[in-house]
């Protein structure tokens, strides 16, 4: 984050990672979606982005296509544009996006902001990890995985806005260290202790 002074702050992220569905479109949506929830967890809004991208040269052009395409579209339904970005060969095929966003610096989120009697909100059910580790064992239902993928496409635009709207101090996205891994790096950054009752905890089927 910089402050740009006047009020403004300017946030800037990266995120990539290989694929975690087979369909080249959900991957680059995926992979979007995934990168933009980083800057609304800050509490700002992405204007604009650039593509990363590292693919095999085996792979088909049109593949590569496609996940530029998913990521293209989640990229513009989101409000912004994408402006450019970088390729590069590689063994495995990598896509995620830099991402530039404007905040207000008095309503900021961060990992260190929360304070004793808060609540926290999940946006989405958990388990969409549980999920693509199934797919890749080829044990996960069409239900199941749709659900997941659906899950990992949509955009949390809506819980963010709603989140600053509410008065929000601190926020993460929940991703590759699930709800207890991203639940103490919060604590341990407010100096709390986070209390969950497993019965209100939402999961994907």
């Amino acid at each position: 984050m910089l402050d740009l002074g006047g009020g403004r702050a300017l946030v800037v992220t990266t995120d990539f990672f290989t694929p975690v569905v087979d369909e080249p479109y959900d991957f680059g949506a995926i992979a979007a979606a995934n990168a933009l929830s980083d800057v609304w967890a800050m509490g700002a809004d992405p204007v604009l982005a650039l593509n990363l991208v590292a693919f095999p040269p085996q792979l088909s052009a049109a593949t590569l296509a496609e996940v530029l395409r998913g990521g293209a579209e989640v990229v513009r339904s989101a409000g912004a544009v994408i402006a450019g970005g970088h390729s590069i060969q590689d063994k495995e095929p990598k896509y995620g996006l830099c991402v530039v966003g404007f905040g207000e610096t008095g309503h900021l989120l961060t990992k260190g902001g929360s304070r004793p009697g808060d609540i926290l909100w999940l946006t989405k059910p958990l388990g969409t990890g549980t999920v693509t580790t199934a797919l890749k064992r080829g044990i996960a239902s069409e239900e199941e995985a749709a659900a997941a993928v659906a899950s990992m496409k949509r955009l949390n635009r809506a819980a963010a806005r709603a989140a600053r709207a509410a008065g929000a101090k601190s926020a993460t996205d929940v991703t590759g260290f699930g709800l207890a891994g991203h639940a103490l790096e919060m604590a341990e950054a407010s100096g709390v202790r986070f209390r969950f009752e497993w019965s209100a905890l939402p999961f994907l089927p």
